[in-house]
């Protein structure tokens, strides 16, 4: 099979030669430049041979042209710090403009989806990550302060949310004609931790059902929940091909998701203890487990969020490795 028949074969359920695999990372330094960023993403690419490529930009890419201004402080995650949030106060949420994305840092990162899309040719499927609204207007305000808008200034949070909604929907329109496979949707608020059900469904599915609807007509949509105690049934029904979440950290596990969400799920490896701080044999053996709970069927092998920069090759290899050598792919024939 090639990397889309593969994809495809284990999203809709049906038999795969062998489950497909796919792992992620930032590129802190040359995130700031779309050349560089797109060399390292291609260049990791090429390294192992994953069945598509998440493209990986810092959070902040959509956040620049709104004033906000991020750098990397040596974070192992990759990502960067915020060094000033542009929405000061509940009122600055309906003074954001709509963004052009044929300017500034966005029309950045469409250079970079072309430049990947170049190098690696139709044969690798290539998604980019988007993040979800509130996620984005988390880093606008700030982490802290976010919560506090959405209960004491909701109609002003609300007008804030609606024109990113807006900027998203118009990016979205524009990468698709990059030839991209997909998005990698992310979602960092709809956890019990944060806020209710009720909560999420007017402050966040109301947005990403929007921004997913312009997704609509590709074919691999991964919808990634950030963090515990996450609100898989409420998202479960969203219209996107994969769903990833952290499920060496926090429910459901891999067999329950799968038996509740219809697409593929795409996990198994606890980045951390696992593939930062253990061996390639541990590795293998959480790879073998999570295969052996799906039977390698509606399943991608990866971790529940980015692989961290510092993380052994060793251990990358063996992820990669796993799928190739595993006889339980085919076991689960449901």
């Amino acid at each position: 099979m090639n990397k889309r028949e593969r994809l495809e074969a284990a999203i809709h359920g049906a038999p795969v030669d062998r489950a497909p695999v796919a792992l992620w990372r930032h590129w802190p330094g040359d995130d700031y430049r779309p050349e560089d960023l797109a060399a390292a993403t291609v260049a990791f690419q090429r390294q192992y041979d994953f069945d598509f490529v998440k493209v990986t930009p810092a959070s902040s890419f959509c956040l620049e042209d709104w004033g906000a201004q991020d750098r990397w402080l040596g974070n192992e995650e990759g990502t960067r710090d915020y060094t000033h949030h542009p929405v000061a106060q509940p009122e600055d949420w309906v003074q954001l403009p709509l963004l052009d994305p044929y300017r500034g840092a966005l029309a950045r990162q469409v250079h970079c989806l072309k430049l990947i899309r170049s190098a690696l040719g139709d044969e690798v499927p290539v998604i980019q990550t988007i993040f979800s609204p509130l996620a984005q207007a988390k880093n606008l305000v700030g982490d802290g302060r976010l919560l506090v808008h959405l209960r004491r200034h909701p109609d002003a949070l609300r007008a804030g949310l609606e024109m990113i909604t807006q900027s998203t929907i118009r990016f979205i329109e524009v990468i698709k004609s990059t030839g991209i496979a997909g998005i990698f949707y992310a979602i960092q608020h709809a956890n019990y931790g944060l806020l209710s059900e009720a909560e999420y469904k007017l402050y966040g599915s109301a947005y990403d059902l929007r921004i997913l609807a312009v997704a609509g007509d590709l074919w691999l949509n991964v919808l990634h929940l950030h963090g515990n105690d996450v609100m898989f049934d409420l998202v479960r029904d969203y219209p996107v091909q994969v769903i990833n979440w952290h499920d060496r950290e926090t429910p459901p596990s891999l067999s329950e998701g799968r038996a509740r969400f219809p697409g593929a799920v795409l996990g198994g490896i606890q980045r951390i203890e696992t593939l930062l701080r253990g061996s390639p044999d541990q590795v293998r053996a959480e790879a073998a487990e999570a295969l052996a709970q799906t039977g390698g069927r509606r399943f991608i092998l990866g971790t529940g969020c980015v692989t961290l920069i510092t993380t052994p090759t060793s251990n990358i290899r063996a992820v990669r490795e796993a799928v190739e050598s595993s006889t339980l792919m085919n076991a689960d024939k449901r």
